[in-house]
């Protein structure tokens, strides 16, 4: 019974522990803001998929298409509406830096909302460096 100080102070510190994110986070959210396209793809109105589905599932597509670059050496892609794009990041006219060439104003604004860092850059050339 001695105890009953140092179980007291130790509870209170785990249910202090346990809530501090949720307390941390009250202050309220960030709005997000869309990403500021290229006037290339605002003028091609379309995407390799629709946006709704590249939104979510950018990065499952991405992984797939340098699974078939790397392994399979095929570098075009057809979507279902039968346009043909080029699997990069770096390079190509017809590729992801063809439209979205602006990484500030449209990786990293997402990215940063998200709070996720992707590896894309740590082998691809940062748009910037193309030009």
């Amino acid at each position: 019974m001695n105890d009953k100080k140092l179980i007291i102070t130790g509870v209170i510190i785990f249910i202090f522990i346990l809530i501090f994110p949720f307390l941390y986070n009250l202050g309220g959210t960030t709005e997000f803001i869309d990403p500021v396209l290229s006037e290339k793809a605002k003028a091609a109105k379309f995407c390799v998929v629709p946006k709704e589905d590249m939104k979510v599932e950018h990065m499952q597509i991405l992984d797939v298409w340098r699974d078939t670059v790397v392994r399979k050496g095929e570098r075009v892609y057809v979507n279902s509406d039968g346009k043909k794009f080029t699997m990069s990041l770096s390079t190509g006219e017809n590729s992801c830096l063809g439209c979205h060439n602006n990484k500030a104003e449209f990786c990293d604004r997402c990215h940063d909302y998200a709070s996720v860092r992707p590896y894309c850059w740590d082998c691809h050339t940062d748009p910037k460096e193309i030009k």
